[in-house]
């Protein structure tokens, strides 16, 4: 095993090098993880050649101001983009976050859903009306506020505004939701009001650092309106959290249609809203394996899941996944730089250099320098990228059946 990837991963030893050879012990010894390590390490090559950049002769701190140029840089050329797009298509004010919404709209990618229905939300909130946030929104009863606000807006000012006790008596009545409280539709991708709600959303920015509200129990992305004077980076950081956010909203809710059988969906609905990931229990891994990875798994490939395992619940056409960089790219072509860099990185000694775009316009618009700057999205695509390549097709039937039917999936093990 290589070293490059517990050290770019900055996982725990022995542990690491551990679940590395019971993986390839499972699959045959191909060596899987220097091949992958390899790959890594030309395709880091390809893209310090394509910045401009000796791939024999730059370290990892010219790499990282040297990504942060070109951040600044296709930041402005998305801003120009987004803004004619919002010219164009939304309004005459060439508003940038309503030229994302735009942009997100007509992407041609996936965005079904399995959502909860706006009449059984309406319900719950009469039940457990959001008052702070009815407040900063200036409705004086709850009954005014949930007649002229949608469920999705209300639930987003919750989010902003309401304390921990609202959202345990909130997610309380999420766990008597059965499926018939649910419809498939499609993803709403929204931008509030500006005016009415800059105040919110400029306090929610200042201590989330983003200007997202992402409801999976609602397969909704909400956007909040950026405050002015954002430093460079900031729109590229917004869209491409934006992406990410779109496809943790596909996963779960596949994961919520493929459980709608189960007796204990409300807690499942519960948990999914809490912010809690799905997770899939099977012996190819010593920990479980989280939904997401499976999701992305299935995407890529051509075939169906087996009928028996996910059928009438899951099509073909519910497994669906997007890499941000190729979406950036279908928006802005000028972006192409990033696509295939989600999990390429560089070592230092104290931690990698991030090549994922996340990372790389969040360390730009923060003014973070070397010694803090962040890697976290390029540490989970590395580590999703590696365990894809170790995933067979009868261990994740077993683990889906084990999901959806616990009965079913004893049978596969002793038979």
């Amino acid at each position: 095993m290589t070293k490059f990837l517990s050290q770019a991963l900055q996982a725990p030893e022995p542990f690491f090098r551990q679940a590395l050879k019971k993986l390839e012990s499972a699959n045959g010894h191909p060596n899987t993880d220097i091949r992958f390590s390899m790959e890594i390490g030309r395709a880091a090559k390809n893209k310090l050649s394509e910045l401009g950049l000796d791939p024999e002769d730059t370290t990892p701190k010219e790499l990282y101001h040297a990504l942060q140029t070109r951040v600044e840089d296709d930041d402005a050329k998305l801003n120009r983009k987004l803004r004619t797009l919002a010219a164009t298509h939304v309004s005459a004010e060439a508003d940038v976050v309503a030229g994302m919404v735009h942009a997100l709209k007509v992407l041609p990618d996936s965005k079904r859903c399995f959502a909860v229905k706006a009449s059984a939300l309406k319900s719950i909130l009469k039940q457990v009306p959001p008052k702070k946030a009815m407040k900063q929104l200036g409705y004086r009863s709850p009954e005014s506020f949930l007649k002229h606000e949608t469920p999705v807006s209300i639930l987003a000012a919750a989010r902003l505004s309401e304390d921990a006790h609202w959202h345990k008596r909130l997610t309380a009545h999420y766990k008597k939701l059965t499926a018939s409280d649910f419809e498939n539709r499609s993803m709403q991708i929204i931008e509030l009001d500006a005016k009415r709600w800059q105040g919110l959303a400029e306090r929610a920015i200042t201590e989330k650092r983003h200007n997202l509200v992402c409801l999976k129990e609602l397969g909704a992305l909400v956007f909040l309106p950026l405050p002015t004077g954002m430093p460079t980076g900031s729109t590229i950081a917004s869209l491409s959290l934006a992406l990410h956010e779109l496809n943790e909203i596909r996963a779960a809710s596949t994961f919520m249609k493929l459980c709608q059988v189960r007796p204990d969906f409300g807690g499942i609905v519960q948990e999914v809203a809490a912010g809690d990931e799905p997770h899939l229990e099977s012996p190819l891994f010593d920990q479980a394996m989280p939904w997401r990875l499976i999701q992305h798994y299935y995407a890529g490939l051509t075939q169906r899941i087996k009928d028996e395992v996910a059928e009438p619940h899951l099509q073909l056409e519910d497994i669906a996944w997007h890499p941000i960089g190729e979406s950036l790219s279908a928006i802005e072509p000028a972006l192409d730089f990033w696509k295939h860099s989600a999990h390429l990185g560089v070592m230092h000694p104290r931690g990698p250099v991030s090549m994922n775009i996340a990372d790389a316009a969040l360390n730009t618009c923060n003014r973070l320098p070397f010694e803090q700057r962040l890697s976290s999205y390029f540490q989970y695509a590395l580590r999703h990228e590696l365990m894809l390549r170790y995933l067979q097709p009868a261990a994740i039937e077993q683990a889906i059946t084990a999901q959806v039917q616990p009965e079913l999936a004893e049978e596969m093990v002793t038979a």
